[in-house]
């Protein structure tokens, strides 16, 4: 078993409460099927964030930033990314990358 981090990039803000009731269930159902595979269901960036450079200059992110995350554990990255199909995200136009974490300390 191993972890993989969840990367979500776009999805939209919902603009009513009774949107973001509809969403925050979205979540809450896809994350009781994922069950004890969820390690961490993460949370949502901020809007804004600052991109660092190896020459020292910092500026803002721009494109197509991430907006969140959540780590996952499956048995391959295969598995991880077949659980992240259902992820609420996807049918709010966002996308999800799937990144296999391996110990280096």
């Amino acid at each position: 078993m191993s972890d993989f981090v969840l990367l979500y990039r776009g999805g939209g803000q919902p603009e009513s409460d009774e949107a973001r009731k509809a969403a925050m269930d979205a979540w809450t159902a896809w994350f009781g099927q994922l069950g004890s595979a969820i390690k961490d269901g993460g949370n949502p960036f901020a809007e804004t964030a600052r991109h660092l450079r190896s020459d020292g200059s910092v500026g803002d992110v721009k494109g197509n930033p991430a907006t969140g995350y959540s780590i996952l554990q499956a048995d391959s990255l295969d598995d991880a990314a077949s659980l992240a199909k259902g992820c609420p995200i996807l049918n709010d136009g966002g996308d999800v990358e799937v990144y296999e974490v391996f110990p280096a300390m």
